[in-house]
């Protein structure tokens, strides 16, 4: 019983509004350039949380692009060199 009562207890506090999940949804908007290119159409909560997954995933296939992309760079250059040296410098 003590351990329903705690569960409870944690979900009341942990509980989110509904005015809450629009203005994160509304602000999840503003973030995704797709949806802020409309900026004055409302998109609704399902649209707006399937953009952000496309967009999410877009940025990680830019990640592994990018990182594929220096990885042939940095082996393509002599490890010894000033261009190498900058590379490796800025990674860190």
């Amino acid at each position: 019983m003590s351990g329903r009562r705690s569960r409870s207890k944690q979900s009341s506090v942990s509980r989110i509004t509904e005015e809450q999940i629009a203005d994160l949804v509304s602000k999840l908007q503003q973030l995704i350039p797709e949806l802020r290119r409309r900026r004055f159409d409302k998109a609704s909560s399902s649209k707006v949380l399937q953009e952000t997954c496309n967009y999410i995933r877009s940025l990680h296939r830019e990640v592994e692009d990018l990182s594929e992309r220096l990885s042939q760079l940095l082996a393509s250059t002599d490890s010894d060199s000033d261009q190498a040296a900058i590379i490796r410098s800025l990674l860190m």
